[in-house]
């Protein structure tokens, strides 16, 4: 299963190099010890079945991983951009005690009742002749319960089974045509699925070398490409926007590129041509989402369509359906439903929504709308829910518009996202007052701000209105509100 490779290469190619991050080098031995070892230690910690991980990207994280899969647990990466109270959530919700961290992140859990295991203190070079503990887990054996937002407004756990990741990994690999001389470079979280599958199952599964950088930075990465000659490069289009604009950079530095794969949310063509033109780099647009573990369809530099998301990996089915589930022709933009091996289990502790998600002959409704061509690509047309994309982190309306009716002067809310060219999508709510109660903007974010969420999750911008824009049956109309917004400036009925 999905550790054996690791230590396939640990013993084949000992002294090749399978990780450089911030905190040094590590061969496949190395890493290979250190998960062994993290696997026995981790093993005697608890006997609860899943052990989180608040790690940033590296060797650490990697270890991590893998050292969880082979005390026969369950991963639950815990992303430390969001709040203290979704990461208290996501703890509770999944049953653990036991986190791996950092000191540097360790304050994320003190009022917790756990066992924080911090990473910088167990021993730093276990021997290298250590032998794992091989688990013998099922394919239908679940191997990470990843967090993602829900509309109830908690996240909601996505259970991926060795089964999943696996085959959605042979199935990338395949289609990208990735090879073991390919050198990644990883800078998309590691708690992310995009991120642990494409930047460390796939390099790892190859016996490929990854060069992490802890936090995104756009001089950094450029950097890092010239310097060590990456070949491979996966990232969201706020990413490449941001290294679009450095002064310095040229098509010079992109000479070692065979491939920059674009996910996490649409990319804007104007962005792809802009960096074409200056790089002379083509940015490979796919697609994937948290319950498919991720990755669907894929442009790659053998097969590409501009404007769409790419051809399907070969294990994945997708029917295109209307509103009643019937499958439409090629061409005809309906609901995207997804079938195959990659697709997850359920979500976790929660059987109604996940009796919602899959349909009894193992689709995934996506609620994403699409087409496909006459030649088998896919193409995204829009989102049948309502879910907002900021730099790649995914936001359910819904969960912004609870926070906000919790203010005690807030008789209603709506939020939406907004076209932002730096982020891809900005949070814009409308509020309306209570009778005789007066709102400003500013008391609303501040407000917001205290619940404890995501900086990132909070409305950039907040209008407040006498009333909102409805239909016959009084439903809120969000998408008036958002068209009088970008062709006004303001929405219609604003008070400030």
């Amino acid at each position: 299963m999905l550790f054996e490779s690791l230590f396939a290469h640990a013993a084949a190619q000992p002294q090749a190099i399978a990780i450089q991050d911030d905190r040094g080098v590590y061969t496949y031995q190395q890493l290979s010890a250190m998960a062994a070892g993290l696997g026995i230690y981790l093993s005697a910690q608890t006997a609860k079945p899943g052990i989180g991980l608040l790690l940033p990207a590296g060797a650490g994280f990697v270890a991590s991983f893998y050292g969880t899969l082979l005390a026969g647990k369950s991963v639950v990466p815990l992303n430390f951009l969001l709040g203290d109270r979704e990461i208290a959530h996501m703890i509770q919700d999944s049953g653990i005690d036991t986190v791996v961290t950092i000191p540097q992140l360790a304050g994320r859990l003190k009022d917790l009742p756990l066992k924080v295991v911090d990473l910088t203190q167990l021993p730093a070079a276990p021997p290298a002749a250590l032998k794992p503990r091989f688990p013998s887990p099922k394919p239908d054996d679940m191997a990470v319960l990843l967090y993602t937002s829900g509309t109830s407004g908690n996240p909601k756990g996505v259970m991926l089974t060795h089964g999943n990741l696996q085959s959605d990994v042979d199935g990338a690999i395949e289609s990208a045509q990735l090879k073991h001389q390919h050198r990644f470079l990883g800078v998309i979280p590691l708690f992310h699925a995009f991120g642990f599958t494409a930047m460390m199952l796939a390099p790892i599964q190859l016996g490929a070398t990854i060069f992490y950088i802890a936090r995104f930075s756009a001089v950094a990465t450029v950097q890092a490409i010239r310097e060590h000659q990456a070949s491979l490069l996966f990232g969201v289009p706020s990413m490449f926007a941001a290294m679009l604009h450095l002064k310095n950079a040229s098509a010079e530095d992109f000479r070692s590129i065979y491939a920059i794969i674009s996910g996490g949310e649409p990319l804007p063509g104007a962005l792809s041509q802009a960096f074409a033109l200056r790089f002379g780099v083509t940015l490979y647009e796919g697609y994937g989402l948290s319950e498919t573990s991720p990755v669907v369809a894929l442009n790659t530099p053998r097969e590409h369509r501009p404007g769409s998301v790419g051809k399907p990996l070969s294990s994945v089915q997708v029917r295109i359906t209307d509103e009643t589930g019937n499958a439409l022709p090629s061409g005809q933009v309906g609901e995207i439903w997804l079938k195959g091996p990659m697709v997850m289990k359920g979500y976790f502790n929660l059987p109604r929504e996940t009796a919602a998600a899959l349909t009894a002959d193992g689709f995934f409704k996506t609620g994403d709308l699409g087409k496909l061509d006459s030649d088998g690509f896919l193409y995204i047309t829009g989102r049948k829910k309502e879910m907002i994309s900021i730099a790649g982190e995914k936001v359910y309306p819904r969960e912004i518009e609870d926070i906000l009716l919790k203010h005690p002067d807030i008789a209603e809310a709506a939020v939406l996202g907004k076209k932002d060219p730096a982020r891809g999508e900005a949070i814009v709510a409308f509020v309306r007052p209570k009778p005789e109660h007066t709102l400003k903007p500013d008391q609303v974010r501040e407000f917001f701000r205290q619940e404890g969420l995501a900086q990132w999750k909070c409305p950039r911008e907040v209008f407040v209105l006498d009333d909102f824009p409805r239909s016959a049956t009084g439903k809120v109309l969000k998408r008036a509100l958002l068209d009088q917004v970008n062709s006004s400036g303001s929405p219609p009925t604003a008070t400030q």
